[in-house]
């Protein structure tokens, strides 16, 4: 399922608009992004809980010629789902 497809199945379960339910499905997007982007952790009972992992700067090496590289810090963003999601899921 990609984004247009999740936007329809919004629509039709609560009789909205295909415009309306994007802007909803936009909106709860955009506010995990932003809730992320201030290391916020987003917790939604049932489903799972969003967070940013931390990785520090280290060394690699370039798969095409095999030069040492640097790799900067970074925020990396984690999904870890909830038991009933799990559940669901198997």
């Amino acid at each position: 399922m990609n984004k247009t497809e999740l936007i329809k199945k919004v629509a039709a379960e609560n009789e909205l608009s295909q415009k309306d339910a994007a802007a909803v499905v936009n909106s709860v997007l955009n506010t995990v992004m932003d809730s992320l982007a201030a290391h916020d952790p987003v917790a939604l009972a049932g489903f799972g809980t969003f967070s940013c992992k931390h990785r520090d700067a280290r060394q690699g090496r370039n798969p095409a010629n095999g030069a040492t590289i640097d790799i900067p810090a970074s925020n990396t963003p984690v999904f870890k789902a909830a038991k009933a999601f799990k559940d669901k899921v198997n």
